[in-house]
């Protein structure tokens, strides 16, 4: 399983692009079943991979955390049933505070470290810093890209490298899953000059590859410096995932392998007026995403598209307990995609995304539905045990409180922390006020134009109830969603 962070569906060629380089992922496309429909789930990265362990949506009940001591975990069950599991990574989140339950749940694990200013090498003395337009810079991340000057020594080679040496040591075995994943292409778009020069311009202003989260405030000729800047990066994981698909040819992984590749969500790189993602509207550059799988069991799927709506967050953990002769736990809300790919077979008519705490999203495939807070209504509430944040500890300890457990917390009780303020996200985009937001995403992928039908606004709303329902959301999700609770929704 290859994953990428914030790995841009509009700019692969697979699904349309025509001025990125990226060969492997068309190379990919060719093997394996490319998928139209794919949605994220849980918002940013942690919380995705929360939903990958347990196969259920996390952000209904909570933010970004650790997993919890009640939770299943994917990797963790396919190793007490035989299957030896590796991750290799230089996704540093995974060894802070918030993600230190993750890699353990592995056979075995590595990391490399490095990205978005890690800090892991010692200096007290400042690092000299170049004039750039990043906002976000940190002083750490300039002490690490003074040790950053050939290919090879960037994390991402060495993660990859690490992979290729799995693959070499492994490919005779039977019975293992290796997840190898990368940061890349998420921000700041460092990349060696040589995939830097693949996109030539006249620029020449300062640096800019770390984009702010907030409304674009550069000039177009910046903004295009930025793209060309993920662009690069984009081909360097490109490079990467070539490695992946010389290895599965040389060693014939093909006949009795799967293989997948998704990515937790993409990034606005100044459209809708907007940088980044976490603070406007689920825009469909965030939550609209690629994704491929082989599967050897049906190699007639090679080279296919795939129309059925699918979340790889939650479905790929049921996939993968099925390969192996595995059944989901009770609690799993995914699906297992052998269906999908073998004949398109539908899993599910809705898929829920969203942030916790933030405004919840539905789509259908066709109509995407984003559907902010009631003005009066609550905040969420966070249910944990396991109250750490992304580094340091959840806020508003003092007031939590204990809670009765829910059906999917293995009867235990959790805290309950509340005092937090309620967000709205803001609205960048001049074209669409304040407000929820309904679009036709295959009459207008862009969403440049909402739609006003009362119907389908109706229809998603009461599905959306049904996926709380299905969650055991909290009551005050109800409340501050303005949805039915399910005694009143009969």
């Amino acid at each position: 399983m290859v994953m990428f962070d914030s790995l841009n569906r509009h700019l692969l060629p697979p699904y349309g692009c025509d001025w990125t380089h990226a060969p492997n992922f068309a190379r990919l496309a060719r093997r394996a079943a490319t998928f139209e429909s794919s949605y994220i789930c849980s918002m940013p990265c942690m919380p995705a991979r929360r939903d990958f362990h347990t196969g259920r949506p996390n952000f209904l009940h909570a933010p970004w955390g650790p997993l919890e001591p009640f939770d299943d975990s994917v990797p963790e069950m396919l190793g007490r049933a035989g299957v030896y599991t590796h991750l290799a990574s230089d996704h540093y989140h995974y060894w802070e505070d918030g993600g230190a339950t993750y890699h353990n749940r592995y056979s075995s694990w590595e990391f490399y470290r490095g990205q978005e200013g890690d800090p892991f090498i010692g200096q007290v003395a400042a690092p000299q810093e170049p004039a750039s337009l990043n906002p976000r810079g940190k002083r750490s991340d300039w002490v690490n890209r003074q040790h950053v000057r050939e290919d090879r020594h960037y994390s991402q080679s060495r993660t990859f490298a690490a992979a290729q040496e799995f693959l070499h040591r492994n490919h005779g075995e039977d019975n293992w899953f290796l997840h190898v994943e990368c940061f890349d292409p998420h921000e700041p778009f460092t990349v060696h000059r040589s995939y830097r020069d693949r996109y030539p311009s006249d620029y020449d202003g300062p640096l800019f590859d770390w984009p702010a989260y907030r409304p674009v405030q550069e000039t177009p000729e910046q903004v295009a410096e930025a793209r060309r800047n993920y662009a690069a990066l984009l081909a360097k994981c490109d490079a990467s995932l070539g490695d992946i698909l010389d290895a599965f040819d040389a060693y014939d992984l093909w006949d009795d392998t799967m293989l997948i590749l998704w990515t937790d969500h993409g990034f606005l790189l100044g459209e809708h007026r907007a940088w980044a993602k976490n603070w406007m509207p689920l825009y469909e550059e965030v939550s609209h995403t690629p994704f491929f799988l082989w599967d050897p069991r049906t190699p007639d799927a090679a080279g296919t598209r795939r129309n059925a709506l699918v979340q790889p967050a939650i479905d790929l953990g049921p996939t993968l307990l099925g390969l192996f002769g595995l059944q989901p736990t009770p609690d799993m809300l995914g699906h297992d995609l052998a269906g999908v790919v073998a004949g398109d077979r539908p899993v599910r008519e809705t898929a829920i995304f969203g942030y916790f705490d933030q405004h919840v999203n539905i789509t259908d495939g066709r109509y995407v539905y984003l559907r902010i807070p009631a003005p009066d209504g609550p905040s969420a509430d966070a249910y944990t045990l396991m109250p750490t944040a992304m580094r340091g500890f959840k806020g508003n300890l003092e007031q939590a409180e204990l809670a009765a457990p829910f059906p999917f917390s293995k009867e235990m009780p959790l805290l309950k922390i509340g005092g937090r303020p309620r967000w709205q996200p803001a609205f960048p985009d001049a074209a669409h006020p304040p407000g929820h937001l309904l679009f036709d995403v295959q009459d207008d992928p862009p969403q440049a134009r909402a739609v006003q039908d009362a119907a389908v606004e109706q229809r998603l709303c009461a599905a959306m109830a049904r996926h709380f329902a299905a969650c055991a959301a909290p009551p005050e999700q109800y409340a501050r969603m303005a949805l039915p609770e399910p005694a009143a929704a009969g």
